[in-house]
């Protein structure tokens, strides 16, 4: 999202970095040292790059744990977030302006040569209008200006806009989106066939995400400035126009989902994460591109709003758009952290400096930014699919040597928990530092300019970049266009009249930040308070408050109904429980009766986060446990999200786990005695599930001298990308004879396991609760997950009544319990069946929600990954 700007244009927007502060400060980190990490980038990016080269191309994204391509169609389906694909080579187009601004000029032409000698885009393929645009259109449009700049600088004199004209050829591959009565685009479209119903799987949408209607107009607009056909920008405005005369009025918010026929909002939670990020940043790059103060004035008065309703420094949270006082989540998506990056161009630098600090202490607590995160800091989704949007933001800081520190642990946290053989690997739980087969184009398009940018001095990069816009997606699109034709796109319409803008908030749009901020002190004042409310061990800062008196409110995993003290703080949220006659428990909330419009916000929250846990199993949910290859060449870095087992050594208590090589157990579903209990002696047994129960697994390995077994599915194909993670059960017998530690690996990560054991024959792992720092004897330091643990080992769930607790039967084979994976909020000890009732009473006063309302709340709120996914946002 980073963009600077010309001077000759902008003047507004001249001075955007955090802090310039003093000489002394600017020297802090030395310039040999930012070059040794310039260099370190330039590393990283060639083992992404060449092993995508190497393994991958032409297929759109390299799989780094199998070292192949991914390639739609013949990998099992992701849903959603394969829409991304389109077998048109997307990984490399959207690298090509990565590899000019690194001065990989030799690189860059080669990749432009095989783009326009490899890709087609005439396939038979249902792609996202949104991810085609943003990544592939932008792609073909930041090559063709990376390769326009190095001919005119006598480099590259063969290429005649090659680039060019397959972008225009996308764009019109495009148009047939937007044929609705609205002009918001439909979400998807065929490549080949455009939007004709079902006959081409398209058309039948009725649904998209703000930003995916709101993220075209700088891509379009470029598209129509570079060719002269004016078309594209045209469609771009009428979207944006549309999307702003649905603004609600009153809060002056936007919706996440919104129907593109009616113009109705579907979801009306309304944030600055998932589903409408890029919307407000392109307001505001589309006034910088193309010179239009109405698009400045739109985004001015969205602002004034996120501010004064969504905004509480150092956090950023959904609310209702028609009740803007509303929290409409307890937790926060890793997208939102673009928006340091955003206030900065802004100069609302206080806020920025507020949130980037409390992002940058998660990521400390986490090594990553979990994809969402609850208020309180713990971990809400544990998947980090290595999204740059952490470092975008922290670029924009680089006045300031403190942020140079920050982009340093992002480096070295890549390097330890990422970087796997074969390029880097999306994590696919930040707790126990497991992988997902997955390396997104955005990572190289994005994440490796914004970390080079951070560190380069001036006389590093081969261009002037304060030339550029940045698109959402890095691409570098030229300022020149602001005065290119205007491709005679029609004239914003005027929706401010007789509206007067408060703008007050935006006095220091041009800050002079040693004016400001006089104090070099000032932003350390600003981040310590922050910091030490994260390191309190990650629970809420403490602040005086109804209904908690003092403490934090209560939280649906903590209650007990035969606490008095519980059933007070109840009663004072409005919320009322009521004993019925089979044992179960229901909960009905009047928001009148609580004693104050805070409680009664609590008592809402408590009321979904106890449908959340009434919606789960009543089992005890143990987390998911890690396989970590630490032999020869994997060395760690290959991470593996193992199920775990409800007997045998609980790894969460070992501080090292069990480390050893491992061997296939002879039989290999290990039902009956091993006939090579010699080998596997001492060894980790790799064991097929089926035939016979867990434990009964885990006796014949135990009786052989295994120290551990790890039981590999044999359903070929299933997955932890796909599949819920599960525990596996004992067979109702006592299993205290069992002390090894079982764990249990889908079908595709376990074939990782034994394809190396094949290749390799000697392979060392290490059975863990989580991932051990790479290159360090095991070491670790407390983070947010095990206080997270702890808490929960202390506080689980009691049973409200017995009777409320139901055991599940063990009817299959293995008796293995499905578990969710990480959807439901984290740190739950034992589930409770609580039934909330089908309606409470209503006594009237239309500030009480009924439970249909709360429920269908918390649907939404489930469905948001799902959202998340979908948009790749």
């Amino acid at each position: 999202m980073w963009m600077l700007h010309s001077a000759t244009m902008l003047p507004a927007f001249l001075l955007l970095f955090f802090m310039r502060t003093s000489i002394s400060l600017s020297e802090a980190m030395s310039r040999d040292e930012k070059n040794k990490l310039r260099n370190q980038v330039l590393e990283m990016f060639d083992h992404a790059y060449q092993n995508y080269m190497d393994h991958a191309y032409p297929a759109d994204e390299l799989m780094p744990l199998t070292c192949r391509g991914r390639v739609r169609g013949l990998e099992p389906s992701r849903g959603d977030i394969d829409d991304a694909l389109g077998k048109f080579s997307l990984t490399l187009i959207d690298t090509l302006d990565t590899l000019a601004l690194l001065n990989k000029t030799v690189e860059f032409e080669e990749a432009v040569r095989r783009v326009v000698a490899d890709v087609r885009l005439d396939n038979d393929i249902v792609v996202s209008v949104f991810e085609t645009n943003i990544r592939v259109l932008g792609g073909l449009l930041g090559g063709h200006s990376m390769a326009v700049m190095l001919k005119e600088s006598g480099r590259m004199v063969w290429y005649q806009d090659e680039l060019l004209h397959m972008a225009k050829d996308l764009g019109l591959r495009l148009l047939p989106a937007f044929n609705t009565s609205s002009g918001l685009p439909y979400p998807r479209v065929n490549l080949r066939y455009g939007v004709r119903g079902p006959e081409t799987r398209t058309g039948t949408e009725t649904d998209t995400c703000t930003a995916c209607a709101g993220t075209i107009i700088l891509e379009f607009a470029a598209l129509s400035r570079f060719t002269g056909d004016p078309t594209f920008e045209a469609h771009a405005r009428r979207a944006l126009d549309f999307l702003w005369e649905k603004r609600q009025r009153n809060s002056n918010l936007v919706g996440t989902t919104i129907n593109i026929h009616s113009g109705e909002w579907v979801r009306r939670d309304s944030g600055v994460g998932a589903g409408i990020d890029s919307y407000y940043e392109y307001l505001m790059k589309a006034y910088i591109l193309l010179g239009d103060d109405r698009f400045l004035q739109r985004f001015n008065t969205h602002y004034a709003s996120i501010m004064k309703y969504i905004s509480q420094p150092p956090l950023l949270l959904d609310v209702h758009i028609h009740k803007p006082l509303l929290p409409a989540r307890t937790w926060m998506d890793s997208l939102l952290a673009f928006f340091p990056g955003l206030q900065v161009l802004k100069g609302d630098i206080r806020p920025a400096i507020e949130t980037h600090e409390m992002l940058y202490q998660v990521t400390k607590k986490h090594n990553f930014l979990p994809e969402a995160f609850t208020t309180d800091y713990r971990v809400h989704w544990a998947q980090h699919p290595l999204r740059p949007e952490f470092a975008e933001s922290t670029l924009l800081a680089t006045r300031d040597p403190y942020y140079l520190e920050v982009g340093r642990t992002i480096l070295e946290n890549l390097n330890r928990f990422a970087r796997v053989p074969c390029g880097f690997a999306a994590m696919k739980d930040v707790r126990t530092g497991s992988h997902e087969d997955r390396m997104d184009s955005f990572f190289l398009a994005e994440m490796f300019k914004y970390l080079f940018l951070l560190f380069a001095e001036e006389d590093d990069l081969p261009f002037n970049v304060e030339d550029y816009v940045f698109t959402t997606e890095a691409h570098l699109l030229p300022l020149s266009l602001s005065t290119a034709s205007n491709s005679q796109a029609p004239p914003l319409v005027n929706n401010m009249a007789g509206e007067e803008l408060d703008d007050s908030n935006f006095e220091w749009t041009c800050p002079n930040t040693r004016l400001l901020f006089p104090d070099p002190a000032f932003p350390r004042n600003l981040r310590e308070p922050i910091r030490s409310a994260v390191d309190k061990s990650c629970p809420r800062p403490t602040t005086h408050r109804e209904p908690g008196m003092g403490r934090p409110p209560l939280r649906a995993q903590d209650f007990m109904a035969n606490n008095p003290e519980h059933l007070e703080l109840l009663r004072r949220m409005g919320v009322s429980l009521i004993h019925l006659k089979d044992g179960r428990v229901q909960l009905v909330q009047h928001a009148t009766q609580a004693v104050s419009a805070i409680a009664a916000e609590d008592g809402m929250r408590f009321m979904q986060e106890m449908m959340e846990l009434s919606s789960q199993q009543q089992k005890e949910q143990l987390p998911p446990r890690a396989v970590q290859i630490v032999s020869h060449p994997f060395f760690g870095r290959v991470v593996l999200t193992a199920g775990p087992a409800q007997f045998g050594l609980d790894l969460f208590k070992s501080s090292s786990g069990v480390r050893g090589f491992v061997t296939v157990a002879e039989p290999y579903n290990g039902c009956s005695e091993l006939s090579n209990g010699e080998i596997v002696a001492g060894r980790i047994a790799l064991l097929q599930r089926g035939q016979c129960m867990f434990a009964e697994k885990a006796r014949h390995i135990h009786k052989a001298g295994a120290i551990g077994g790890i039981v590999i599915d044999d359903n070929e194909g299933s997955s932890s990308d796909t599949a819920p993670l599960f525990q596996m059960a004992g067979d109702g017998r006592n299993t205290d004879d069992v002390t090894l530690p079982l764990l249990f690996l889908f079908h595709k990560e376990g074939n990782i396991l034994l394809e190396a054991l094949k290749e390799y024959r000697e392979v060392e792992v290490l059975l863990s609760d989580k991932a051990r720092d790479r290159g360090t004897d095991g070491a670790e330091e407390e983070d947010c997950s095990t206080v997270e643990k702890d808490h929960t080992s202390s506080a689980s769930l009691e049973p409200v009544d017995q009777s409320q607790v139901t055991t599940q039967e063990q009817t299959t084979d293995d008796s293995v319990l499905g578990q969710e994976s990480v959807q439901p909020a984290e740190g739950l000890g034992s589930y409770v069946s609580v039934d909330v009732g089908e309606e409470p009473a209503v006594d009237g006063d239309s500030s009480s929600q009924s439970v249909d309302s709360l429920m269908a709340d918390w649907q939404e709120d489930l469905e948001a990954f799902k959202q998340m996914e979908k948009d790749e946002l």
